[in-house]
C-alpha cells in the first residue's frame, strides 16, 4: 500500500468502530490498487475493469471499500476529488443466501477435523457466530450456568449476549484459560481460522463456505421463533433488515396462500 493508505488504515484501527474482518478487507482492496491514494480517474476505472471477472457481490464490496477510503480522503482534505466518482456500483439481488444442510453439518461432524477447527464450526452452526467471533472468543465469555456467551468482537465492535445450548458447551469440550479455539494457545485471525475451515469443509468432500455454516443457524433459528428482531439481535445485526433474507426461508406460508386462493 502506499503511504496514504496506510494512515488510513492506521487511523480506523484507533477508531475502535470496524470489526478487524472489514478491516482486513480494506486492507486487501487497498493492496489491489497499490498507488490509491494518487490514483487518477482512468487508473481506478482500469483496476475497476481489472476486476469484472469477479462476482457482484465482492465487487460491490471493494467499490464500497475504495469509496471509504477516498471520503476520508476528502474529509481529512488529503485530497479533493473522488476518483471513482464515475463508476456505477453493481446492483446485488437481495438473494437467499446459501445455507448449509442438515447432511453437510453431519458430514462435518462425522469428519476428520482437528479439535480447534471443529470448536470453530461448532461455534459458526451452533452459535451463529461470525469466524472472527469464533476466533477472538475467550473462555472467559461463556457462562456455563447462564448458558449465554458474550461477542466482544462483532461488527463495529458492540457486544452481544447469545443464549447457547448446554449441549454446545459439552461439545466445546474441557473448559481452560484463554481462546476457545485454540485451547487456550495464540488466537488466529479471521482470515487465517477461515482459510483453515474451507480447507477442511473441501477435505470433508463439501462445497460450502464457513458462512453457509451461520446463514444455517439463522434459518434455524427463525423458523423456529419467526421473530427476525430475537434472531437479528443474536446475530449481531446491525438492522433488521440483514436478518429479512431469513423471513423467506420457510415457505410453509406461502404454501397455505397458494392452497387458499384456489377455494
Amino acid at each position: 500500500m502506499d503511504n496514504l493508505s496506510t494512515q488510513h488504515v492506521d487511523w480506523l484501527k484507533r477508531q475502535r468502530d470496524r470489526s478487524p474482518k472489514t478491516i482486513e478487507s480494506r486492507i486487501r482492496v487497498l493492496r489491489s490498487l497499490p498507488n490509491a491514494g494518487t490514483a487518477t480517474r482512468e487508473q481506478v476505472e482500469a483496476w475497476w475493469e481489472s476486476r469484472a471477472h469477479l462476482s457482484t457481490g465482492t465487487r460491490a464490496v471493494d467499490l464500497s471499500h475504495l469509496r471509504g477510503f477516498y471520503q476520508w480522503c476528502q474529509i481529512f482534505d488529503h485530497r479533493p476529488d473522488d476518483p471513482s466518482v464515475r463508476i456505477r456500483a453493481p446492483r446485488v439481488n437481495n438473494r437467499i443466501a446459501r445455507k448449509a444442510t442438515k447432511a453437510d453439518v453431519d458430514t462435518l461432524l462425522g469428519s476428520d477435523m482437528a479439535p480447534d477447527l471443529r470448536r470453530a464450526f461448532l461455534l459458526e452452526c451452533y452459535a451463529g457466530l461470525r469466524v472472527a467471533e469464533a476466533a477472538a472468543l475467550d473462555w472467559e465469555d461463556i457462562d456455563a450456568d447462564a448458558c449465554t456467551l458474550v461477542v466482544r468482537e462483532g461488527k463495529g465492535g458492540k457486544s452481544r449476549v447469545v443464549d447457547i445450548s448446554p449441549l454446545l458447551i459439552d461439545w466445546l469440550g474441557q473448559r481452560h484459560r484463554g481462546n476457545v479455539v485454540t485451547a487456550g494457545n495464540e488466537p488466529y485471525t479471521a482470515a487465517q481460522l477461515q482459510r483453515k475451515l474451507n480447507r477442511a469443509i473441501k477435505a470433508a468432500g463439501l462445497t460450502i463456505t464457513t458462512h453457509a455454516l451461520r446463514h444455517r443457524w439463522g434459518m434455524v433459528a427463525y423458523q423456529t421463533s419467526g421473530d427476525l428482531l430475537a434472531v437479528g439481535e443474536m446475530m449481531g445485526h446491525a438492522s433488521v433488515n440483514t436478518t429479512k433474507i431469513y423471513a423467506q426461508a420457510s415457505s410453509d406460508v406461502k404454501k397455505k396462500i397458494a392452497s387458499a386462493v384456489m377455494r
